[in-house]
């Protein structure tokens, strides 16, 4: 599990450290990580990295010492290190060690273009907003010389991201490498930050016994979701392993319930009933002979769906099933059951409609995208992609239920949990029509396989970007590839 803290328990840790430490211990060990993990960049050869042109853009602060002390070590190391101050004031013993080691101290910006390595060290984590001059023009001297394959190393976290946040508020630094110490920042884990902070490499400098309280973000990693799937066992039946019903399509989007079936079989599930109507019935059993059907009668406002459909121990309902007034009444009556639920897509909208199907005593698991989270919460679409992790949190306290807040990176937040959950899967692969109803199948498989919601969506969105990738392996594919590539991500985990 990758934990990412807050900026305020990083700092808290750092002085608790200070405190038992020499002057200067900290930065060293800072600048000694640095220094390694940029050599391991450079190197033709292990440790090689005689003559390589290296640029260091450094603020005032800690970050910008951590940066020219790294210089100073790459410098004796035969490296011609150029440093460009960007503020009034270098860090003093910085900048004396860079010089002391042979580097330079310049204001000449084209150095950056001549760079094979540029170090960001102009803000540290308690910057806030986007970059302002002369940190911006060095930002964007920097992406264009990475553009011409310099390899660009943050400083803890790339300067003009929100540390706690992932909120990229202007002009930011986008790295190929983030070298980040102590702790891994939430911002690191979370985009729009996550997109700028490139491979993030953590650092022990010795905080982890000082660090207290829960972590603001986790990543479960591939351990973390072997643990966490059901497996059959001898005793095991259809019922034991978990039967899930599947209220999803309509005459015009069959697929959504051919796919939300596909993510469920695949999932896990013992057995998957599906209801709906009569055009997506016919397409769900040619693609799933498996699953039960249930057609439910166009003109009956009396039919008792709960009562016909059997025996089912979590929902998933919404994948394309309409949003008029016979599916708004299909889905109250899945909201009224004492079972999981996870409602997607349609349901979203019927929800924005009809708040007052919620809260509800069961668990219940929404999994929108940017939009429809907004109009769910008032919120402009974009401002929900801007803050990820403040709005799914704020959805997950007013709506009394686990939101998995789809995207480039995949937040998943819980009622009164302080910490949200990220996943590290993801892949632009799945940005196709379609993908969204596997997920729902899937993560539907997981509660009715007895998960609770914020780690059945956890896992099911790991495997639902591993499968991604490797049914893409560089190339487009489409929402069904998704679903017949799961096996192959769960035997990747379990195995």
């Amino acid at each position: 599990m990758r934990r990412a803290y807050q900026v305020e328990a990083v700092r808290a840790a750092e002085r608790a450290l200070l405190a038992q430490l020499p002057d200067g211990t900290l930065m060293n060990r800072a600048a000694a990580g640095l220094a390694a993990v940029c050599g391991s960049l450079l190197a033709r050869d292990p440790g090689h990295v005689y003559g390589a042109r290296i640029v260091i853009l450094a603020g005032s602060g800690d970050n910008g010492g951590d940066a020219l002390y790294a210089g100073a070590r790459l410098a004796r190391r035969g490296a011609a290190v150029t440093a460009i101050i960007a503020t009034a004031k270098a860090h003093a013993g910085g900048a004396a060690a860079l010089r002391a080691a042979g580097g330079r101290i310049t204001d000449d910006p084209d150095a950056i273009a001549r760079a094979d390595l540029i170090v960001d060290g102009l803000l540290g984590i308690g910057g806030r907003g986007g970059l302002r001059e002369p940190f911006a023009g060095l930002a964007a001297a920097a992406e264009q010389a990475r553009q011409n394959q310099a390899t660009v190393v943050a400083v803890d976290l790339p300067s003009g991201i929100d540390a706690d946040t992932g909120a990229v508020d202007g002009p930011a630094v986008r790295a190929d490498v983030t070298v980040t110490f102590g702790a891994i920042k939430p911002g690191l884990l979370v985009d729009p930050g996550a997109g700028h902070a490139g491979t993030v490499e953590l650092v022990d400098i010795g905080l982890g016994g000082q660090l207290s309280g829960e972590p603001a973000v986790m990543a479960p990693q591939r351990d973390d979701i072997a643990a966490l799937l059901p497996r059959p066992g001898p005793e095991s039946d259809k019922y034991r392993r978990g039967v899930v019903g599947v209220l999803a399509g309509s005459d015009r989007f069959a697929g959504a319930a051919v796919l939300a079936a596909g993510g469920a079989v695949r999932g896990g599930a013992g057995m998957v009933r599906v209801v709906t109507g009569t055009v997506p019935a016919a397409a769900v059993r040619q693609a799933w002979p498996e699953a039960v059907l249930t057609v439910y009668p166009q003109d009956d406002p009396g039919w008792d769906l709960t009562g016909d459909v059997g025996r089912v121990q979590a929902w998933v309902a919404g994948p394309g099933m309409g949003t008029d007034p016979a599916a708004a009444a299909r889905l109250a009556a899945v909201l009224a059951t004492d079972l999981p639920a996870l409602v997607d897509a349609d349901g979203l909208t019927i929800l924005s409609q009809h708040q007052d199907l919620l809260p509800r005593r069961a668990p219940t698991l929404i999994t929108p995208h940017a939009g429809e989270l907004g109009r769910l919460l008032g919120a402009d679409p974009a401002a929900v992609e801007a803050r990820r992790l403040e709005h799914a949190r704020l959805a997950a306290e007013r709506l009394g239920l686990t939101v998995l807040l789809k995207g480039s990176t995949t937040v998943i937040a819980s009622p009164g949990e302080p910490t949200v959950l990220a996943n590290p899967t993801g892949t632009s692969w799945l940005a196709t029509a379609g993908t969204g109803d596997v997920l729902s199948g899937l993560a539907g498989a997981l509660l009715a396989q007895g998960l609770e919601p914020a780690w059945a969506a956890a896992a099911a969105a790991y495997l639902h970007g591993l499968a991604a990738r490797l049914a893409a392996a560089g190339a487009p594919i489409g929402a069904y590839d998704v679903v017949t590539a799961l096996p192959a991500a769960i035997r990747a985990v379990v195995d």
